[in-house]
């Protein structure tokens, strides 16, 4: 996914805002292309190519296997609420509490994992989203990298960002903290090549 591309506006857009705005129809649900509100601007996310939508169905395939579906949802490209950052990012995949969202996006405490697919968005999100979740709280956050097939696993979150960073490729199993036993092989990922 390419870098997100901030569009210019007169002041910060609060969650209340935006949640006004989607209500009012405000977004063209026509434009192939979705928007984030990311610490109160509107950034918008690239199509999905080819590459990233494969791996994000190896993700679900993997998540729905891993989790204990008694108590976790796995989400897809579905927001969630930063409240405080005036944000509501949309993970490709989050491990959420069960629950039914109709009412409200996710919060922080309810997130177990989150996973980003990155195509040309890699630096976006591994600083920029890499803050806001680890201000938030969020445990276990991997970034996807389609370029360099690699598994970027950002764990122990601090303000400004997270104090342990690993990379796995090929057959370095990553296992979410959540569910330890469920092993992802980051070779699963990617076609040979």
């Amino acid at each position: 996914m390419a870098a997100p591309a901030a569009f210019p506006q007169p002041g910060p857009i609060t969650l209340a805002m935006y949640d006004r705005m989607i209500a009012a129809g405000v977004f063209d649900p026509a434009k192939s292309q979705s928007l984030e509100l990311i610490e109160g601007g509107l950034h918008m996310m690239s199509p999905i190519g080819d590459r990233h939508a494969d791996a994000v169905d190896w993700l679900v395939r993997w998540s729905v296997l891993a989790i204990d579906s008694a108590t976790t949802l796995v989400r897809v490209q579905n927001p969630l609420a930063i409240p405080g950052s005036e944000s509501a990012p949309q993970p490709d995949i989050a491990w959420v509490a069960l629950r039914r969202y109709a009412d409200r996006r996710p919060l922080p405490e309810e997130v177990s994992l989150l996973i980003e697919v990155a195509d040309t968005s890699l630096e976006f999100d591994t600083t920029v989203k890499a803050s806001l979740y680890a201000a938030a709280g969020i445990a276990d956050y991997w970034v996807v990298d389609l370029v360099s097939r690699a598994v970027v696993v950002l764990r122990e979150p601090r303000a400004g960002g997270y104090e342990s960073r690993s990379t796995h490729r090929g057959d370095q199993f990553v296992r979410p903290l959540a569910a330890p036993q469920a092993a992802l092989s980051p070779a699963e990922l990617f076609l040979p090549g």
